[in-house]
């Protein structure tokens, strides 16, 4: 863009958003099942909004200068604590945040010269994020292939004297299973390692979950050997984006978390968070999200997801060639192909997607099966049978198509490509050629072959093709 000589109106501002927008998938109506979460209650999203706004200039860097900001992220930290057991919690940006900054209070508390980490394979990758920028060694941890959880005995397998942290997943992404949080916290108090929860998913939902008839076991700051926990509020909490919690059992954990500089001669800097600068609007919606819905309100909220997540875990277990993988007992559910593996569930993906519904793809891992993810919210329930609908037609028409054909040693033919010889032109010319069009404009593409693509290769070479595709679509 070339800055423009005269500015623009609003009016013309917003026309030009909503051409922007054309090929965006939709925020509304739960036919987008992840990266958006939403409550089908547009009154709590408009008074979210408005104080967003209302607070939007608003700058956390300096809480004495703007005390609004201390007492509502007292409220909002309060209220976080009181539902997970306690402790004593930073306001941050989101689940990476928070994350980051478990490993950081962590990494410093223990001094250790080649600090590690103890993380089973399920457990998110901001932990692996949170290890390469703040030079942690992760040390995978495997899980159990039937029920998809990790297992104490491994994690205590796994604790090195070079331990600063062990995680446990409450419940993890991928299959939306719980950890054993209490075994595996006993196991690391006993090696005298903290124990973080990755609640970013689950934090706000398990305890309503288990409000509404839910098993839902112990995995807070209530359970001995659990030191740090992260609970997202843009998530379950139905809060606009940039919303999360970390909670810390110990005050002197939490002040590890805090960065503060005096070497230089300008003003005082004292940061909670990674960010220092940052609008006070993403705290401003959290807090009246949570006061506009209130424990009545995310208590229905939570026995509707609970019904909805049910209805649709028996409903793709009838049908033909799809499995659900493990018993999920949040509302995240994935499926993969039956055994016959007549059904190729990143053909589904694109065939839902075509009918206006988007499921995840999440590829194959550690031994589990590629598989689609669906994250179940409050709006789902009134259409669980749409979805049901749409997934059993995109079933059927995958089996119709068959596989992903993928042209002979086209897999190994990329596994052996030096990315950085090429440059991004010609990377997105390689894109083209099996059917991706990364141009600007060209809406969404049908991501089956590459998804192949990408599960055929290792790890490390998946990341680098996908870094070459985030360089691309950005230009």
């Amino acid at each position: 863009m070339n800055l423009p000589v005269t500015g623009s109106t609003a009016e013309e501002l917003l026309a030009e958003v909503a051409r922007l927008k054309e090929h965006d998938l939709p925020v509304r109506g739960g036919q987008v099942t992840a990266y958006v979460y939403d409550t089908g209650r547009p009154e709590v999203h408009e008074a979210a909004t408005r104080a967003y706004v209302e607070m939007l200039e608003v700058n956390s860097l300096d809480p004495t200068a703007f005390p609004s900001v201390v007492e509502m992220e007292r409220q909002v930290v309060g209220a976080v604590a009181d539902l997970l057991g306690g402790g004593h919690g930073i306001f941050t940006s989101g689940g990476t945040e928070s994350i980051m900054l478990a490993v950081k209070a962590a990494r410093d508390l223990a001094g250790r010269e080649r600090p590690e980490m103890v993380v089973p394979v399920t457990a998110h990758p901001a932990f692996h994020k949170a290890a390469h920028y703040l030079g942690v060694s992760v040390r995978p941890v495997p899980v159990d292939l039937d029920t998809y959880r990790a297992r104490a005995a491994d994690v205590e397998a796994a604790i090195t004297a070079d331990a600063v942290l062990v995680v446990a997943s409450a419940p993890s992404y991928p299959q939306g299973v719980i950890d054993p949080v209490g075994e595996i916290a006993a196991v690391a108090a006993a090696a005298g390692v903290p124990c973080h929860v990755d609640a970013c998913v689950g934090g706000w939902l398990l305890p309503w979950l288990r409000e509404a008839g839910a098993g839902v076991p112990p995995f807070d700051l209530s359970v001995p050997g659990v030191t740090s926990l992260s609970c997202d509020l843009h998530k379950f909490g139905y809060a606009p984006k940039g919303a999360s919690v970390v909670l810390f059992a110990d005050p002197a954990m939490r002040r590890g978390a805090y960065f503060a500089s005096a070497a230089w001669p300008g003003y005082t800097v004292i940061n909670a968070t990674v960010q220092s600068s940052r609008s006070a609007g993403p705290l401003a919606g959290a807090w009246a999200t949570l006061r506009a819905l209130g424990r009545e309100g995310y208590l229905e909220l939570g026995r509707a997801t609970l019904e909805a997540a049910t209805a649709l875990r028996e409903g793709i277990a009838r049908v033909p060639g799809l499995r659900v993988l493990g018993e999920p007992e949040s509302s995240l559910v994935s499926f993969a192909a039956a055994d016959d593996g007549e059904v190729d569930v990143f053909v589904l993906a694109d065939e839902a997607r075509a009918r206006g519904w988007f499921l995840q793809p999440q590829l194959s891992y550690a031994g589990i099966p590629a598989n689609l993810h669906v994250t179940v919210t409050g709006v789902t329930r009134a259409g669980v049978d749409a979805m049901l609908k749409v997934i059993a037609e995109s079933a059927e028409a995958a089996r119709l198509r068959g596989p992903v054909a993928l042209p002979e040693g086209l897999v190994e033919l990329v596994a052996g490509l030096d990315l950085e010889a090429l440059d991004d032109p010609t990377f997105a010319e390689l894109a083209a050629s099996v059917g991706v069009d990364l141009r600007p404009g060209r809406g969404q593409p049908e991501m089956a072959v590459v998804n192949a693509v990408l599960d055929g290769l290792p790890a490390a070479q998946r990341e680098a093709v996908l870094v070459r595709f985030l360089s691309v679509l950005y230009g």
